[in-house]
């Protein structure tokens, strides 16, 4: 079967030069070059194969392409991104976009220095979580502080924030801002509703380096659905912040052989924080 002249015409204006394979029988398809210069034949192929006839199975259609950048922001996104803190910790208290706001105690806005150089972002407030108002506490709480002293980082600040080492600083947040009943996990609209706040509150404190903690964390700063098994052990990109995915501190109290990998994620994020930011 050969293409029309108004199918030949369609291709040769996007580019695709036609040609008879030499010594071809009459009526053989017409297969297609492209007219690119030398510069771009390291990247485009020489030749595209002819099209597959009607009867043929069809193709599965091409991944789409990843977004170029940050998606845009909706309106109430974009309000919460010009909030400051006193006014973003205002906006929290006051969230009613979905129904956990009807079974919490109060809200769990995050907790450290405001210009530390790191960032721990964890999952979903538990039970007692709820009750203190603050991220990570209880059994799980203390061992990430154990682990953060480990390499001389802390969540508390002190008296006076100006005089502390914002190197050695932690902000601790979470993805969701309220408990979910019965500790379940986040549905994916609790932590569309909550992104915004955890969004605004990166901003805000402009980390050296993120540490995301646990699947929910992971899912809502690089949008992936991987194990955390297959993203730790490289540094990631967050809007041009280093990111670097480790396990969640519950975790590790019910799986303590994977400690040691968790130990390799810190000292991981540890050589990220110490890379002058670009510009």
């Amino acid at each position: 079967m050969r293409w029309t002249d108004r199918q030949q015409a369609m291709l040769q204006a996007m580019g695709l030069r036609l040609w008879a394979p030499e010594g071809g029988a009459d009526g053989e398809p017409l297969a297609l070059t492209s007219d690119v210069g030398t510069d771009d034949a390291a990247t485009v192929p020489a030749s595209v194969p002819p099209l597959v006839s009607r009867s043929a199975a069809p193709q599965p259609a091409p991944a789409p392409l990843p977004a170029a950048g940050p998606p845009a922001l909706s309106p109430a996104g974009a309000a919460v991104a010009m909030l400051d803190w006193p006014a973003l910790r205002a906006a929290v208290a006051d969230c009613r976009a979905c129904m956990l706001c009807e079974t919490r105690t109060q809200t769990v806005f995050g907790v450290g220095h405001p210009r530390a150089h790191w960032m721990v972002v964890g999952e979903a407030p538990g039970e007692q979580e709820d009750l203190k108002g603050e991220p990570f506490v209880g059994a799980a709480g203390r061992l990430l502080d154990r682990m953060l002293a480990a390499l001389g980082l802390s969540r508390q600040v002190g008296d006076d924030p100006d005089a502390a080492d914002v190197a050695r600083q932690v902000y601790i947040a979470n993805t969701l801002k309220c408990r979910p009943p019965r500790n379940r996990n986040p549905e994916p609209e609790e932590l569309q509703r909550c992104q915004p706040f955890l969004e605004r509150q990166v901003e805000l404190v402009q980390p050296r380096v993120i540490l995301a903690m646990g699947r929910f964390a992971v899912q809502s700063l690089l949008d992936s659905s991987e194990p955390i098994g297959r993203l730790r052990g490289r540094v990631h990109q967050w809007r041009g912040r280093p990111l670097v995915v480790t396990y969640h501190p519950a975790y590790l109290l019910r799986s303590p052989a994977d400690k040691a990998r968790a130990w390799a994620d810190l000292c991981l994020a540890a050589r990220a924080a110490e890379t002058k930011p670009a510009g």
